[in-house]
């Protein structure tokens, strides 16, 4: 990297500072421990830093989205490999973690409930993982990686990571030897993770604008045919543009720091999002707006790459998010765990590439609910497990910081809404779902009575069954409703004030 890439991001830093369909069954088992897969040595094995986005989904610049620039990642997706069809286990932040950091299904290890085994609500607390299960920087140290979440950075960098974990899970002890960046030369190799909330609604959204030259135009952005074309909408969707574009800035400082501090030649880079975009019909909802994801390899010209690596390649391969974790290990020449789900992607051992991806939602916040999908190279199913819940239902946090809900609730009362609008707003769901992403990539058109594609709806349907009697899903067991009652309170104490201030603007007295 501190030839093309370290030339580049020290200038620019400076400026700144379908695949055809398979009947084979895809569903996970638990396999037997591997050689060793990875192409190195042990005393030879790489850094490896992942960057993680929070409700991030593919677009950056490179991926062709208007009003978007985002140097620093369009280079290293131009040096590196950026796969296209990445998606994650879940559309919120912690069951999507807990499924990625361990490289095992969130339905698997009782971890699919958002926020759930928490010391406060009435879930089981502590809440191990279960035997054979750990976490990848547990692996990784056991490797003889030093591992470390990084908060801070050496002086002059002007932000934090935010060392997010935030799994449904108990843990006990350090789940990383470090928080500082500047300990890193020093342990090699290292195993890194780096987190950014700029594309999570907070401050950081709010803000986002002013840590960027150029923002996004309202009157310029394409927004997707199921919001309506109004005003709020349109700047809503900037604004998460804005937010790209300033957590692109801070990508670039820290592949300057890999450079300057002569790391870049030596470390894997690996730049992903947690879940899709923070917006109505994303966050939460297992469409490919809640659960597609940008996902960038980067191997240093240095050392040798498998031969599944291309530089400035691009891959549609199906990749699910836990099969970075798998990945990651394999890249560091390590055993796969007998427990893990997650596929190798890369290296001699790596495995066929998937013909179904598998993700879905269970309780989020108060919101309880339970959607499962099944995803191939050109079709989604899903389904909805308790469809007489509207698409909308309550959840507070969203209509607090979702501008976009309002808009809807005022049009549709007006009757203004597109069909594919509407069907936000309505009070049931279908119970199944099925989408044709080469004709419909916004999944609007729904084909599950269409009677030329029953076939295919048979197929998926019959491999999610497959799948979730193979992952022992835990979602098959309802929770404790005492749970979902403590945060139908909490999120009371947190947004009903402001959620009152919004009724009374938007005109819902």
């Amino acid at each position: 990297m501190s030839g093309k890439l370290g030339s580049f991001l020290l200038s620019l830093c400076l400026l700144a500072c379908p695949a055809p369909e398979s009947s084979d069954s895809d569903y996970t088992r638990a396999e037997p421990a591997l050689p060793a897969t990875g192409p190195l040595a042990a005393s030879e094995r790489p850094n490896i830093l992942w960057i993680i986005a929070e409700d991030m989904g593919p677009d950056l610049g490179v991926d062709g989205t208007p009003e978007v620039r985002t140097p620093n990642l369009d280079r290293l997706a131009s040096l590196g490999m950026r796969y296209t069809h990445a998606f994650t286990t879940s559309p919120v932040c912690s069951p999507s973690r807990s499924a990625f950091n361990t490289g095992m299904y969130q339905f698997t290890i009782g971890a699919h409930n958002h926020r759930s085994h928490r010391r406060n609500d009435p879930s089981p607390y502590p809440f191990p993982l279960p035997d054979g299960v750990r976490l990848v920087s547990d692996w990784l140290r056991q490797a003889g990686y030093y591992t470390a979440n990084v908060v801070h950075f050496p002086e002059g960098v002007d932000f934090e990571g935010t060392g997010k974990t935030d799994w449904n899970f108990s843990y006990e002890g350090d789940p990383f030897d470090s928080d500082d960046w500047s300990d890193l030369k020093a342990n090699q190799p290292f195993y890194a993770q780096v987190n950014f909330p700029e594309t999570h609604r907070g401050p950081e959204w709010d803000e986002a604008h002013t840590r960027i030259d150029r923002p996004a135009g309202p009157d310029r952005v394409a927004i997707p045919p199921y919001y309506p074309d109004h005003p709020v909408t349109r700047a809503d969707w900037a604004q998460y543009l804005n937010t790209v574009m300033a957590l692109d800035r801070k990508v670039g400082v820290v592949l300057e720091l890999l450079d300057s501090e002569g790391l870049a030649d030596n470390t894997v880079v690996i730049f992903m999002g947690d879940h899709g975009r923070a917006m109505v019909r994303g966050k939460q909802w297992p469409y490919d707006s809640g659960l597609r994801v940008p996902l960038i390899l980067y191997w240093p010209e240095s050392i040798a790459a498998p031969q599944q690596y291309e530089p400035s390649g691009i891959s549609d391969r199906l990749i699910s998010a836990i099969d970075v974790t798998a990945t990651t290990l394999a890249i560091a020449g390590e055993h796969r765990p007998q427990r893990m789900q997650g596929r190798f992607f890369l290296g001699p051992e790596a495995d066929p590439p998937r013909d179904y991806v598998f993700g879905g939602r269970d309780r989020g916040d108060e919101t309880v609910d339970r959607v499962r999908t099944v995803r191939s190279a050109r079709y989604r199913y899903i389904r909805n497990f308790m469809p007489d819940r509207p698409y909308l239902q309550t959840n507070r946090y969203k209509e607090a910081f979702y501008p976009v809900i309002w808009v809807m609730r005022v049009l549709y009362a007006e009757g203004s809404l597109s069909p594919p609008q509407a069907r936000l707003m309505a009070l049931t769901r279908p119970s199944e779902e099925l989408y044709d992403l080469a004709n419909d990539p916004f999944e609007i058109n729904n084909l599950a009575d269409s009677p030329e594609h029953q076939e295919i709806l048979q197929t998926m349907r019959a491999e999610l069954d497959r799948w979730i009697e193979e992952a022992d899903d835990q979602g098959r067991y309802p929770e404790n409703p005492a749970v979902a009652e403590y945060y139908e309170e909490r999120m009371k104490q947190l947004y009903d004030a402001r959620i009152e201030i919004l009724r009374e603007q938007w005109g819902f007295r």
